[in-house]
């Protein structure tokens, strides 16, 4: 009897001890409810239903420390297929709760339920969290926070507050019914009516004035901005009038500060950004506008505005200053900001790898198809636009390729999306042959060996028109090690490299006629979805997919499906 007791309390003992030991490491935090359904908003004079989360427009933010692992219980009741993407977290082995819809799982369908295990890693600042079916992330979208680990501390002095700053867009009519309409016209979608911070448009457009997002600050003290580009075409300008911005961060990864007058960031990213409140009390406008330079391209032009307001006493009769942002098409202000933004070496750069086994170098292009015989479209030339990756433009299966993948059922994608251009032509000439700008159609995935030293390059092509792209790829962060204009050149372009401070980010600018490099190791096995973060060409077909093969060892293999996935 007394071993039988004693025994009992030293399994208790060491149960207690491997709980403190496993919550050193990973914290299992509650779990969320995320309720998708629809809630009715009033913006720009108008009221129409949105789906929301929790009906709120944004989201709810999660907050989480380096290292947590969380369980998301997404109910749908909506009147739409939905699915989540937690964007830019890894996600390690885990791409079962990746979210891309028909690539890691068919949606949730109206009125069921899928819970989600969302496994932090490495990240450590901002990243977010939206839809991934259809369009449904215009108003399906919000902010992750994750914190340094319990007893540790930023790279940099605690902010006094922090407060999250989400872009968005903003249509007056349903956003269903905008991507339906334009992929049925052939055409360009129609462009958004306003921009919005955090989910308001500003004072600048028409009844918005009082509802207008407000910075409320304290004259010295020091807050974080968490900022979110969560728009679905738009690379923004952002400035604070007569105040600097210091970023310590892009997509939950620290990088050295960099103080500036103006942030560029683009859909998809995330910045950290320290703002000092040193300025003499008062109100002054945060401002945003879009970058576009695709020449016939149609963009949202307007101005969007938040208000930043000391606490302390001023006139508040007075017009709050407009900060300075550049024009609509400064390509050199947009890519002096991006290139500038570099990693910290002893924490993070010292990964990045040198010698590359897998080289991939793929053209990012817009192009178009035939008209189908007995029907108007609204492409160039009576044509319907698309978009390609090595000219490939990729279509959508009806099951979803990371299922396909596990179970081995045939016919649904084919292997073989290739390492090179099919056609080598002068990709940012002015007159390129309109042979080239209709693509392949096809389901083509890139397979990569576990452990392999990868390097993409983006090339980007003047087909149809020249464009920036900000590119994503899922279940990685990876250095980008190169930007240049015109054609990259494989023997010139890789000697000026950045091998010594690099960015780790998830989501990369090509510039507009360029190419971007960017190298990682493919250590995290499962099936992950590249694709352009600007929602038109992803409908279009600039995306593919990686499927990265199992390692050798049981922690380098991918982890079997949940038992509630969705069924197609």
């Amino acid at each position: 009897m007394k071993m039988s007791f004693y025994k009992e309390l030293f399994l208790q003992i060491m149960l207690i001890f491997s709980l403190i030991a496993l919550s050193s490491q990973t914290r299992i935090r509650s779990h969320y409810n995320f309720v998708v359904k629809e809630a009715r908003y009033t913006r720009l004079c108008s009221t129409k239903n949105i789906l929301t989360v929790n009906g709120k427009f944004p989201g709810p933010t999660i907050r989480v420390y380096n290292g947590d692992t969380i369980y998301v219980n997404v109910y749908n009741k909506g009147n739409y297929n939905i699915t989540i993407h937690w964007h830019g977290v890894k996600q390690p082995r885990n791409p079962w709760s990746d979210g891309p819809e028909y690539i890691t799982q068919c949606p949730i369908q109206p009125g069921e339920i899928f819970t989600q295990k969302v496994a932090f890693s490495v990240e450590e600042g901002t990243i977010w969290w939206h839809a991934h079916s259809d369009w449904t992330r215009a108003t399906v979208h919000g902010a992750i926070i994750i914190y340094p680990k319990i007893n540790s501390s930023y790279p940099f002095p605690k902010p006094y507050g922090e407060i999250p700053i989400i872009f968005g867009e903003w249509w007056k009519s349903d956003v269903n019914e905008v991507l339906t309409e334009f992929i049925e016209s052939g055409g360009a979608p129609n462009i958004s009516d306003a921009i919005t911070i955090n989910g308001q448009p500003g004072d600048l457009y028409p009844c918005s004035k009082s509802e207008t997002f407000k910075l409320r600050v304290e004259q010295g003290k020091t807050y974080l901005l968490r900022v979110v580009n969560a728009a679905m075409n738009l690379i923004l300008f952002m400035s604070i009038a007569k105040h600097k911005l210091t970023v310590v961060g892009v997509d939950a990864m620290y990088t050295k500060p960099m103080t500036r007058d103006y942030i560029c960031i683009s859909p998809g990213n995330t910045m950290d950004i320290l703002l000092h409140a040193n300025q003499e009390p008062d109100h002054y406008y945060m401002a945003a506008r879009a970058y576009s330079t695709g020449v016939g391209v149609d963009f949202d032009n307007t101005t969007t505005t938040a208000i930043l307001q000391y606490k302390e006493s001023y006139n508040p009769l007075s017009v709050p200053s407009l900060p300075y942002l550049p024009d609509y098409n400064d390509t050199s202000a947009a890519f002096d900001f991006i290139t500038s933004i570099r990693g910290i070496p002893d924490k993070y750069s010292n990964g990045v790898p040198k010698k590359i086994n897998t080289h991939i170098i793929s053209t990012i292009s817009i192009n178009t198809f035939p008209c189908p015989n007995n029907q108007s479209c609204e492409g160039p030339n009576g044509t319907i636009l698309a978009a390609s990756m090595n000219n490939i433009s990729f279509v959508n299966t009806n099951i979803d390729i990371l299922e396909a993948y596990y179970y081995h059922i045939h016919g649904v994608y084919k292997k073989g999306f290739p390492n090179f251009p099919r056609y080598i032509f002068n990709f940012t000439g002015d007159s390129l042959p309109l042979t080239l700008q209709t693509p392949k159609r096809g389901t083509k995935v890139k397979v990569i060996k576990y452990g392999s030293n990868v390097e993409l390059v983006y090339q980007g092509t003047n087909l149809i028109t020249g464009l920036d792209h900000p590119m994503h790829l899922h279940g990685y962060s990876f250095y980008v090690v190169g930007y240049g204009f015109g054609n990259f050149n494989k023997s010139k372009d890789p000697m000026n490299y950045n091998l010594v401070d690099p960015p780790i980010v998830n989501t990369v600018t090509v510039p507009k006629n360029g190419w971007a490099a960017i190298r990682f190791v493919a250590t995290n096995p499962g099936v992950w979805f590249l694709h352009c973060h600007l929602e038109r060409h992803l409908s279009w077909g600039m995306e593919t997919v990686f499927i990265v093969k199992n390692g050798k060892a049981s922690n380098e293999t991918l982890l079997p499906p949940p038992p509630d996935m969705p069924p197609c």
